[in-house]
């Protein structure tokens, strides 16, 4: 069934074209996904088709009886408006049949003598019948509760703005509509509500327009895409991960066609320089056709995003939390917690919305705390934390201004200088842009700018709260792989499960008042989880390096884990010792060996490569073999490290 028609759209700001005569159709069941660098218009663009803005030009043609919702990113509420009245609040016959049964049993309540009332009642009972409606606010509880929202009854505009996004979305899903718009519905809301999010969608009836940074969950959702890139629309019969296929084979097709292009343009261009006689017709149609060769030239790249930023040399002591504990009120979130950082820690912090994540970011920051216990820092630590709101940018100074306050030039890995404006250029900020007051940028754009203000102080230790909330994916790739040769320590709070994949090595999860610590991404994390029974947002991996403290107790249990309990919930019975297995501790004795022997076998290669200089055949097949090695020493370091975080432990256990 046709829903939805958009038909040569186009829309700009001033000089800057957002999109371009854009057209497609939107069919019953399309689950679509809007992609593109922050800043390229893709909240305007569900703005426009939801009706919200105007397009510069052409039409947005809605079906016969068609309902449009767009649960925006800023949503509004009526004053004094309780969750639950807000989730309750829409214009269906089903949703005011609710309203009307609910209050007219409060007035009964009130005056139970009442005949005009109870006659009343009766006849709110048989439009509830009627229209089927009973279930309806037993729906949207359960909506706000899966996504963590679990006072009904309290005032909206005492939220935080996460909850009262998650209120909005609780409406949305239950309000019934043809076309559902969603822009960033994973921000704001924990792993467990993002998969129930995730489940929702999938058995949705309607079509979908949805902007997200999550991959998974785009790539799960999703079977169309929608990509915006330097005022043009591509269009995807696809999810995410064929998308990625169906956009490389395009770029290559456009590379092929760059490259023949310019090949005529310089045969043209010779003809020209020779001196041709403009004067016959065939003459002149070569000119005008060396003009249109010129003329066809693809638009010049907005840049490639890079991040190649020096970090500080970092010591031994890095972060060490000793019996850390702190509370709020009556509420303890952190109990006699430990943890030691070692060189190149990569630490994903997990957990539902207010379980004590980015308190837990906070006391390693020092901008929190501790009520009992110690976090210290090495004399070498040089944090960068990048938090999760914009509230610590003056938004009245200049994008420049904002860097140049952490540094006028800095050094990238390759060891250049290069100034604030080329490294703003590198991010995507134009000269032009470099002048704009903060206030004027997207939110994507200034989150990426904040990341550039962290990084631009060149830190050893990242901290990293939510860092995936308005940033698009290209900018999340490249943080991604800076963060793959980043030599210092990463801490992050994310509830990107792709991002978290990607990032970390080791997971420590908030699990109903236990802190436990895995070895593993986020995946290996849930798979614990499955096997285990815990909860699905807080799942675990594999046998975890060095951690824990006075108070708690660890255990390497099947799965391979070591859970950690902090101590503030009711499952912190005595776990069983440490110990290695047959196969570890004979590994852990011969291992020294091993690796000997590796090296020397390079060493062996590299000599046998430089005597068969002249013989190729020879060193392809010497080439092989000292890949092969390498790759061997590299398991082998690996195993080394592991068995020695294990010996450590075991050690620590018997003092």
């Amino acid at each position: 069934m046709h829903l939805l028609s958009v038909e040569h759209i186009t829309k700009s700001y001033g000089e800057k074209m957002l999109f371009q005569d854009v057209t497609f159709g939107l069919e019953d069941g399309d689950k679509v996904g809007i992609i593109g660098v922050n800043g390229t218009g893709k909240s305007t663009f569900l703005k426009v088709i939801a009706g919200l803005e105007q397009a510069d030009a052409g039409a947005i043609s809605v079906g016969n009886r068609v309902t449009v919702r767009m649960l925006a990113q800023d949503p509004v509420f009526a004053p004094g408006e309780t969750a639950l009245e807000h989730v309750l609040g829409g214009e269906s016959p089903q949703l005011a049949a609710v309203r009307y049964y609910a209050d007219t049993l409060l007035a009964l309540e009130l005056n139970p003598s009442d005949s005009a009332l109870q006659e009343q009642l009766m006849k709110a009972n048989q439009r509830m019948d009627e229209l089927d409606a009973w279930q309806l606010e037993s729906e949207a509880k359960t909506a706000l509760t899966r996504l963590g929202i679990a006072d009904f009854d309290a005032k909206v505009e005492t939220f935080s703005g996460g909850q009262r996004k998650r209120v909005a979305m609780a409406a949305a899903l239950l309000l019934p509509s043809d076309v559902l718009i969603l822009d960033e519905p994973t921000n704001h809301i924990d792993n467990e509500s993002v998969a129930w999010l995730e489940s929702m969608l999938q058995k949705r009836r309607g079509a979908l327009l949805m902007i997200t940074h999550d991959r998974y969950f785009l790539d799960r959702v999703s079977n169309r895409v929608i990509e915006l890139d330097k005022g043009k629309a591509y269009f995807y019969q696809a999810n995410y991960s064929r998308f990625l296929e169906l956009k490389l084979e395009r770029e290559e097709r456009e590379a092929a066609s760059e490259a023949k292009r310019q090949n005529l343009l310089r045969n043209e261009l010779a003809w020209i320089r020779r001196g041709a006689k403009a004067r016959t017709t065939k003459q002149k149609a070569r000119i005008d056709r060396f003009e249109a060769l010129k003329a066809s030239a693809p638009k010049q790249d907005g840049g490639k995003l890079e991040v190649s930023i020096a970090s500080s040399r970092l010591g031994r002591k890095i972060v060490e939390l000793e019996g850390v504990s702190k509370r709020y009120g009556d509420r303890t979130l952190i109990s006699d917690f430990s943890y030691i950082a070692v060189p190149e820690d990569r630490v994903g912090i997990v957990g539902r919305n207010g379980s004590g994540k980015s308190t837990l970011m906070r006391l390693i920051a020092g901008k929190l705390a501790p009520d009992e216990g110690t976090v210290e820092l090495g004399l070498t630590v040089k944090l960068g934390w990048f938090s999760q709101e914009h509230e610590e940018m003056d938004q009245s100074l200049r994008v420049i201004e904002y860097i140049r306050e952490a540094a006028e030039q800095v050094k990238t890995a390759d060891g250049t200088t290069i100034s604030a404006g080329q490294m703003l250029e590198r991010f995507l900020f134009s000269p032009t842009m470099q002048w704009t007051p903060i206030a004027k940028l997207s939110g994507g754009e200034k989150r990426r700018l904040q990341l550039l203000r962290v990084l631009m102080s060149a830190p050893n230790v990242l901290l990293l709260d939510e860092p995936t909330n308005d940033l698009d994916i290209a900018t999340l790739t490249v943080l991604e792989d800076y963060l793959d040769d980043f030599p210092g320590v990463v801490f992050v709070v994310s509830h990107d499960r792709y991002f978290l994949d990607r990032t970390v090595e080791k997971i420590i999860a908030f699990e109903n008042g236990v802190i436990t610590h895995h070895t593993g991404n986020y995946s290996d994390y849930q798979e614990f989880a499955a096997k285990h029974g815990a909860a699905a947002d807080t799942a675990g991996g594999a046998r975890q390096p060095k951690a824990g403290g006075a108070g708690q107790a660890a255990d390497a249990d099947a799965g391979g884990a070591v859970r950690v309990a902090s101590g503030n919930g009711s499952n912190g019975s005595k776990e069983r010792a440490l110990k290695m297995t047959y196969k570890e501790q004979r590994d852990f004795e011969q291992i020294d060996g091993w690796i000997a022997e590796t090296e020397a076998e390079l060493e062996r290669i590299a000599g046998s490569m430089e005597d068969a200089a002249s013989d190729s055949g020879r060193l392809m097949e010497l080439a092989a073999e000292q890949q092969q090695a390498e790759a061997k020493l590299e398991q082998l370091l690996d195993r080394w490290t592991e068995l020695n975080e294990l010996a450590e432990r075991i050690a620590a256990q018997k003092q």
